[in-house]
């Protein structure tokens, strides 16, 4: 039994700096898509999101529009920092803690999915106020 344990303890520890390197890379095409939506470079902000959301909304500025009405706590805000994150082989769970411009306090989760390219893409976005399920 120790053993089994010592060999998870390896694999884990072995595991985690790519866990780690997967959650940053994240979290950077996050933020590179909410300094495009401050920027209001469409164009930009939709070459975050995976294959999926471009299949619902096939413009840019059709995607802009759509969050600018529905998501105008990611889109316009006064703090936005990162919280806990999940990975689960090509996938990735960021949770996100937003106040937005009228200074109220509201919970993101992101989920990202890596490409076939590589890359990792916006596959969504979950928002609710502070304090209710995510």
């Amino acid at each position: 039994m120790r053993a089994i344990a010592l060999i998870a303890a390896i694999l884990f520890a072995l595991a985690s700096p790519a866990i780690a390197d997967d959650v940053a890379t994240a979290q950077g095409v996050i933020r590179a898509q909410e300094q495009a939506f401050g920027r209001d470079d469409a164009a930009a902000a939709y070459s975050y999101a995976a294959p999926a959301i471009r299949q619902i909304f096939p413009q840019a500025d059709i995607f802009m529009s759509m969050v600018q009405n529905q998501y105008a706590p990611v889109y316009r805000h006064r703090s936005f920092e990162f919280g806990a994150a999940q990975s689960d082989g090509d996938r990735i769970a960021q949770r996100v803690q937003i106040v937005d411009a009228n200074g109220e306090a509201w919970e993101a989760l992101y989920t990202l999915e890596r490409q076939a390219d590589g890359s990792l893409k916006i596959t969504g976005c979950s928002l609710q106020k502070a304090g209710q399920a995510v």
